[in-house]
Formats: C-alpha cells, structure tokens, sequence
C-alpha cells in the first residue's frame, strides 16, 4: 500500500489484513515504494495516482521496470481523470476509488493477484469514456474483427476481469494456452495491457453477453 497520508495506509492495512488469506507486507509513502517493493516483493501493489512530490504515475513506471513486477491498482477519487487516463497507458492493472466497500477490497486483491483486473464502477465509466475517445475511430476497433471465435471468448472473459485461471476452467484451457491467446489478442488489437484490451473489448461489444464464447472454436 502507497499512499502519502499515513492515515489511510493505516486503515487500508487493517482492512486488508483482515482477510485470513491476506498479507500485508509493507506500507509507505511514494518515496520509499520502489525499495519497499524490492524488498518485500509483494504480489499486488494498491499506489495512491496523487501524492506531493512523486506522484503515483511516477512511481508506477518505476514498479512495472522491475525485474518482477507487480500488479499495481490506482487508488483514486472522482477527480483524476488525466491521471487515470495517463495510469492505463502506463500499464496500471486497475483502478479504485478510496471509498471502496471495505468488504469488496480483499476480493479485489485476490483478483489483482490472480492476474485479473479490477475497475471502480465509477472510475470504469471514466476510464471507458476517456479511451474510447482518445480510439473512436482508431484501427484498433477494427481490430475485433480479425480475431478468432475462440480469442473473442477469452477477450470477453478478460473484460469482465477474470484470470488466466478462471478463463482456462471456464473454456476447459490450459492456463498456457490462455496466455497464448492473451498473447495473440493483445498484438492483434494492439494494446499491451488486459486494461486496454478489456475496453477494446467493451467498445466493440463483446461484453454483453458472457454465453456466446463458451464452446465457441478456434
């Protein structure tokens, strides 16, 4: 947990903590991130995206150059468009807002940890409106299109979130060939997250309906 204000890394770390399957190893502020991360190397990182000094866009290019990286969310507040805007670029797994229910925390770092991805509802509506602009009109929308029936089934299953894992015992994949697929989608519709490819996906469509992919071939 990365946050300025030792306040709410107090109380994100008892919050989290609480989780029997949870441990937090390490809080600091933006300064401290990169080292408390290499020396505790967490599986999932939450990095406040506004702090004084180094913000959290700063911080996170730092954590994804990492030999090992971790998944990092945003936490966030209604304001930060930009920021978020400029997080997705940068390679963020996710973004919350602080006011997220207590009790949804732990199954999002679960989720993080997985491999999944996690969106605010309200940041989603955000962060969707902000890069659909910004590829409207773009060739990765029609993109879609060049992908197999069985890469559009993962591709939905990513955009709703879920891991390598959940997607190979849903489509009855290896978890190999999951990131074989992942792989395949993300230089098709050339974006280099499952962020991106999950608003990709959502742009075109393919989010409406999580049925059509099970049992759909390659």
């Amino acid at each position: 947990m990365v946050d300025d204000e030792a306040l709410i890394r107090s109380g994100f770390e008892r919050i989290i903590g609480a989780a029997p399957d949870i441990t937090v190893v390490a809080t600091g502020d933006a300064m401290a991130a990169v080292d408390l991360v290499i020396s505790t190397a967490p599986e999932v990182v939450l990095l406040d995206i506004r702090m004084p000094g180094r913000n959290g866009i700063e911080v996170l290019a730092d954590l994804l150059s990492l030999p090992d990286p971790p998944a990092v969310a945003m936490l966030t507040t209604f304001d930060s468009d930009d920021f978020i805007m400029r997080a997705l670029d940068a390679g963020a797994a996710g973004f919350l807002v602080k006011d997220t229910d207590p009790e949804e925390l732990p199954r999002h770092i679960r989720s993080l940890a997985a491999g999944g991805i996690v969106l605010s509802p309200t940041v989603g509506r955000t962060v969707v409106r902000g890069f659909l602009g910004s590829v409207r009109d773009s060739p990765e929308m029609h993109r879609i299109g060049l992908l197999t029936e069985r890469e559009r089934g993962v591709l939905q299953r990513v955009g709703h979130g879920d891991s390598n894992s959940e997607i190979g015992a849903a489509l009855f994949l290896g978890v190999g060939t999951v990131k074989d697929y992942v792989s395949s989608i993300f230089v098709k519709l050339e974006v280099s997250t499952r962020v991106q490819a999950a608003l990709v996906a959502e742009r075109g469509g393919l989010l409406a309906d999580r049925s059509r992919e099970d049992g759909a071939e390659s």
